[in-house]
């Protein structure tokens, strides 16, 4: 390649990301490409705080999730109930875009579609960041005899 067209190739690069940005500073076309999706759900990032806020008061007409999940996600009000503090944030963040489209069925589905059709997406990333970001009480099936 010669130095003319690697100047031209450098040059048509400069302009491609130039129109993408859509004439925002460098610093903040970066940062929101690189926060666009946050999860492979394709959510936004989630902010922890406002999903401890939601999980422990609810809003939007949801009731709060600790009302059944108990404190943290960690007590569940009965064995119907699965702990959800500690889960990873992508499996929380589909498995409410599931029971708000009505894809998931089982267990407390109708609950849960019930309380999740009313939530955004920026909501669901909360909640999931929320309930990732506390102590976990979830055990798997290594070292079981």
């Amino acid at each position: 390649m010669t130095k003319t067209s690697m100047t031209l190739l450098a040059l048509a690069c400069a302009l491609a990301l130039s129109a993408c940005s859509a004439g925002k500073p460098d610093a903040e076309a970066a940062a929101e490409t690189a926060h666009a999706t946050a999860s492979s759900a394709g959510l936004p990032k989630g902010d922890i705080r406002a999903g401890q806020e939601l999980a422990t008061n609810g809003g939007n007409g949801i009731a709060p999730c600790t009302s059944c999940h108990g404190a943290e996600g960690n007590a569940p009000i009965g064995d119907i109930y699965p702990k959800i503090g500690g889960q990873y944030a992508d499996y929380i963040a589909h498995a409410l875009q599931a029971y708000r489209g009505g894809t998931r069925a089982g267990g407390n589905a109708d609950v849960m579609a019930a309380q999740a059709k009313a939530l955004s997406d920026q909501q669901i990333a909360d909640l999931a960041a929320y309930f990732h970001s506390v102590p976990t009480q979830l055990h798997d099936l290594s070292n079981v005899n």
